[in-house]
């Protein structure tokens, strides 16, 4: 959640580019930084933090779910003689920490997704939550419970490629950096394996990320009526690439690294303080 505040405003640019050029339509936005001065002239300063309440409690809900199954999962796999688990089961479980989270986060993510898109939209078709559970509550009263988890299946394939790819890379790049010899188990090595774990990440994960988005949103897919059930991420991607080309699902990578880097940064920074903080005060006491 910490991490989260400094990053929403990534997120908004984010996934107002991933809807940019939706059904084949004219891009809003040519770039990262052209989204950004849009939106400050459109909607001010204020505008850049829309959906900060529904970012924090998906970091509150999602995040706090797949880093605690992760840990415990990781640490259960451990040897005796202290040796990690490899990097397929460091992958393994961070797959199945991702799937659980995300189902628990996803009616959050969908909040999340329609409060950062609700300025893109003209002023007649504009929602207008106030807050998360303003957001929340209209939508179960309005479209049903199960709209809180519409996008769910494409919402945990991403989490299940990001944690995969996140927290895999995490643990196995500050192992090697820490085997190296070169580094110490400081915040300086949390911050090089971060980047690169955040790197990998973006580039894994960007394709889902844009059919979540899109189906998180509500607007439909490109092109003609998509289909739906289990499919329907599959069609997003294929009606994605099919009007508006292959490259379209890195549609936003700027932002999307720009807030995952830092976001992940920050979140093992304070993690790593946070798990130092308590093995020290509460497991040695």
């Amino acid at each position: 959640m910490a991490a989260t505040v400094f990053v929403q405003p990534l997120d908004l640019v984010k996934n107002r580019m991933q809807l940019s050029g939706e059904g084949a339509k004219t891009k809003e936005y040519k770039t990262s930084f052209h989204a950004v001065g849009s939106i400050l002239r459109k909607e001010g300063v204020r505008g850049i933090y829309t959906g900060l309440s529904a970012g924090l409690l998906r970091q509150a809900t999602y995040t706090t779910t797949r880093l605690g199954i992760y840990t415990i999962l990781f640490e259960k796999l451990t040897g005796e003689d202290g040796r990690p688990p490899n990097f397929f089961v460091k992958a393994l479980i961070g797959m199945t920490a991702g799937a659980v989270g995300a189902f628990v986060g996803t009616p959050a993510e969908v909040a999340l997704i329609r409060m950062t898109a609700d300025g893109r939209l003209p002023p007649d078709q504009r929602r207008g939550y106030t807050n998360v559970f303003n957001a929340l509550l209209r939508i179960t009263r309005e479209e049903g419970v199960p709209t809180l988890w519409r996008g769910c299946v494409p919402t945990m394939a991403r989490a299940v490629v990001v944690n995969a790819a996140q927290l895999a890379s995490y643990s196995q790049s500050k192992q090697f950096l820490l085997d190296s010899g070169y580094f110490r188990d400081n915040i300086f090595c949390h911050f090089c394996a971060s980047m690169i774990s955040g790197l990998v990440t973006t580039a894994a994960s960007m394709p889902v990320d844009i059919a979540k988005t899109r189906q998180g949103c509500g607007t439909g897919t490109p092109g003609p009526r998509s289909r739906r059930g289990p499919w329907q991420e599959g069609d997003v991607l294929m009606k994605v690439v099919r009007y508006e080309g292959f490259f379209s699902l890195w549609k936003g990578f700027t932002p999307y690294y720009a807030r995952l880097g830092p976001h992940t940064v920050l979140t093992f920074i304070f993690l790593e303080q946070m798990n130092k903080f308590y093995r020290k005060f509460f497991l040695s006491a």
